[in-house]
């Protein structure tokens, strides 16, 4: 079935409309930018490195990196994270183990090596470094909302 002309062109108009309203109510994170313009990078922060295991803002989420990964080498043939962090390991370099998940398929079944999905650990894991956070963060833990933890009175 045909639309013709006229029906194209409607369609084209409502997609242009649609998408002025998305890109005006969408904010952006890093401020207004120049077209085409050569704005130089900002510095990294440094990362904190204090070995200290920080608090988990909600169960599940994976421990952030409390140390330096710099020059660390993480390709599909090696992997330096899990010589501290795997299983085997752990006893001699005081590191704690990578959870037992990460030595399952994601159907459940436990394997006697880290799972080829759980092998890339920056892709969950990340340093940490002290700067503004882009976008305001409102989160609020269950406890500073007045839930109680079981047995509390």
């Amino acid at each position: 079935m045909s639309r013709g002309p006229i029906g194209i062109a409607a369609a084209f108009a409502a997609l242009f409309m649609a998408t002025m309203v998305v890109a005006q109510t969408v904010p952006q994170l890093s401020g207004p930018s120049e077209k085409m313009e050569n704005v130089p990078a900002r510095p990294l922060p440094k990362w904190t490195v204090d070995d200290v295991r920080k608090m988990r803002a909600y169960p599940d989420q994976p421990p952030v990196i409390p140390h330096s990964i710099e020059g660390y080498q993480l390709s599909v043939n090696t992997n330096r994270c899990l010589s501290c962090h795997k299983r085997e390991f752990t006893e001699s370099s005081g590191a704690p183990m990578i959870s037992v998940t990460h030595y399952m398929t994601r159907d459940g079944q436990m394997l006697a090596d880290v799972s080829p999905r759980r092998y890339f650990c920056t892709a969950c894991h990340v340093p940490q470094a002290e700067v503004n956070p882009l976008v305001e963060n409102t989160f609020r833990d269950m406890s500073e909302m007045g839930v109680k933890h079981l047995g509390e009175h």
